[in-house]
């Protein structure tokens, strides 16, 4: 493979040398091996729900034009998505359904968390309509518990509570309408895997509405529920200034690197190896280092200052430099490649979730019951493994970029409140009305091997900060621009003159010595719901619906069927999300209208599919400016 088309970051094509000289195989030889690839499945015409297939639709109209049992080429493309939408909703609700549990456990005493931010704790309650007057911390978290308990619990056509208190009434109404307000989100998900069985649904448009209501669980019962949870255990992120890249890595130190999704593990290792540093300079270290990948990496980075090392397709070449004693990990986007790879190196692998296992990997099981233990035994894994490190096999990178992040939506508030302390959305909303900021675009989502890594993520963002765009940011979305340097606030200079003075004047405001960083860090791939919360509250502000704001979503280098969900619930709160990779649906050419074309007039958002990151930043700031214009902007 040509390493010039590996990726942007200067990082990778060393690494990936360095990788082929030990004659180990990456996620870049992988792609090649698998080409050509199935031009069935990448435009969503292939069907495996039954055993009487795998069925195939011509798209050219010469061959079948319907599979065994009947079904064309609308009904397998539509049936596809929605089962993607709810893979990728599953995967959140379980996340959030994890963190329930252990905020239920601290009310029931444990010792091994407890209640970090007891504002956001009374805020989550009072939307929820509890009165937290005269209560206790442990009433007002049991009493929390009950009622989103009885969301999984409800085997009515109530909609979900959550959703509901966390919702604008117009948006309400509009999913009512269509018939796609979510109930019990497990029961969806269920009902979602039987609608798409062989023998029951026919209707792509029923198929379709269907996976606007997965959207709306993920968005609420996993997404919004995850961050609300989390920042009340662990608490809300703050501004932080760090670093990323793989120069984080450290010679003289024991380096781990967090790997996952959820912070209930990573807290604790963070907790832990600052507890036994001293063990590890007894070991003949300098200390313990530890570093992030994924959306772990962007917790522990939010809440702790803890350097990202890089995003889901370079993971493997983490290792690759050989001065990773330990990599830990929870759930999601974590390569089964990796024990392979460790097994070069003197590197462990730990996984630590029940339904994370695999081969070759050491599994040290995490409980709420075991944190501590099983964290202690896990830091004490990598100073051991420190002591067999092969100087002769690390080469780390020098790169590395400043990092300011931690913008949670109370972060930003709170910023913004130092320009107007009794109005603090005023200054943002002034600003959006006069044009100095044109518009807000959230850029979210993956690395995808079909995509030069991080380039669609970085060249979609300058040209948006050149033409006055404010962009926020998540997952690894999120680290691609680290890594480029995008949230140092030495970035400004790359922004449009309306956008810099707009960042110059909140950073002056705040004694940060400068402007904020052009692009701002708003977290995970959960905190995607920290995006909808600014929305909701700038929406409100001006007493409009949130489609109607000069806003856009992307995902530029999209590959999990999680993003496919997020994106889901962001057309649902009707916002044009734009997407870099051309999702396996184009076998259809009415499913792709709907979704493309006809969502907006029946729910407020749409998908603009662009694979060139210029015309789809001109696409973005199109749309922009007609929202702008519908709004006498």
């Amino acid at each position: 493979m040509d390493k010039s088309k590996l990726s942007v970051d200067p990082v990778i094509p060393n690494l990936y040398r360095k990788a082929r000289e030990e004659g180990i195989s990456t996620v870049f030889d992988r792609y090649e091996a698998q080409q050509p690839q199935c031009g069935f499945g990448l435009t969503g015409l292939c069907c495996r729900h039954c055993v009487q297939g795998p069925c195939r639709i011509d798209p050219f109209g010469e061959g079948p034009q319907a599979g065994i049992c009947g079904a064309t080429a609308e009904v397998i493309t539509a049936r596809n998505l929605l089962r993607q939408v709810t893979a990728g909703a599953a995967a959140h609700v379980d996340h959030a359904y994890d963190v329930l549990e252990v905020l239920e456990q601290i009310a029931q005493g444990t010792e091994s968390y407890s209640i970090k931010d007891q504002e956001k704790l009374k805020q989550v309650a009072f939307t929820l309509g509890i009165d937290t007057a005269n209560k206790t911390e442990q009433e007002i978290v049991e009493e929390m518990c009950q009622i989103i308990y009885r969301d999984f619990a409800n085997s009515g056509a109530t909609p979900m509570t959550y959703l509901k208190a966390n919702s604008p009434r117009e948006r309400l109404e509009t999913w009512e309408k269509l018939g796609v307000l979510p109930r019990n989100p497990d029961r969806e998900i269920r009902e979602a895997l039987h609608q798409t069985t062989m023998g029951m649904d026919a209707d792509p448009v029923n198929l379709i509405l269907k996976t606007i209501r997965l959207g709306l669980v993920d968005g609420f019962a996993g997404l919004k529920l995850a961050t609300d949870l989390q920042d009340i255990i662990f608490g809300t992120p703050q501004p932080v200034v760090t670093e990323a890249n793989l120069g984080v890595l450290k010679e003289d130190y024991v380096n781990i690197i967090v790997h996952g999704h959820v912070p209930l593990l990573s807290e604790k290792i963070v907790e832990w190896s600052r507890k036994l540093e001293d063990e590890a300079k007894k070991a003949g270290a300098k200390g313990i280092n530890l570093a992030g990948i994924c959306c772990t990496g962007n917790e522990v980075l939010m809440r702790q200052g803890i350097p990202l090392a890089t995003n889901f397709l370079a993971q493997e070449l983490a290792i690759i430099t050989g001065a990773v004693d330990l990599m830990v990990v929870d759930v999601q986007c974590i390569m089964p490649s990796l024990a392979e790879i460790a097994a070069c190196y003197h590197t462990r692998l730990v996984t630590t979730m029940p339904i994370v296992k695999i081969p070759g990997a050491e599994h040290v099981p995490f409980t709420t019951e075991t944190a501590d233990e099983a964290s202690q035994q896990i830091v004490r894994m990598a100073i051991e493994s420190y002591q067999k490190r092969n100087p002769a096999k690390v080469y780390i990178p020098r790169e590395k970029a400043k990092v300011v992040a931690g913008f949670s939506v109370e972060a930003i508030v709170k910023a913004l409140a130092k320009l107007n302390p009794d109005d603090p959305l005023k200054p943002l909303i002034d600003n959006i009305v006069s044009g100095n900021i044109l518009g807000v675009v959230a850029t979210v989502g993956c690395n995808n091997v079909k995509v030069k890594h991080d380039w669609f993520h970085i060249e979609l963002v300058k040209e948006l900060i050149k033409n006055n765009v404010l962009v926020v940011t998540t997952g690894c979305s999120a680290h691609a621009l680290a890594k480029a340097g995008l949230m140092d606030p030495a970035a400004a200079e790359w922004a449009g003159e309306g956008l810099r003075a707009v960042l110059t004047a909140i950073g002056t405001a705040n004694d940060l010595g400068g402007p904020l960083p052009p692009v701002l860090h708003m977290g995970s791939c959960v905190d995607n719901s920290r995006i909808g919360d600014l929305v909701i509250a700038v929406a409100n502000y001006l007493k409009v619906s949130p489609k109607d704001l000069p806003i856009a979503a992307s995902a530029p280098e999209y590959q999990h069927e999680k993003a496919l969900s997020i994106g889901t619930w962001a057309v649902a709160m009707g916002i044009m999300t734009h997407l870099g990779v051309v999702p396996p649906v184009v076998g259809s050419p009415k499913v792709t209208r709907i979704l493309t074309q006809d969502a907006e007039a029946l729910i407020g958002g749409k998908f603009y599919v662009e694979t060139d990151p210029y015309k789809a930043a001109a696409g973005i700031i199109e749309h922009i400016k007609a929202k702008r214009a519908l709004l006498n902007l």
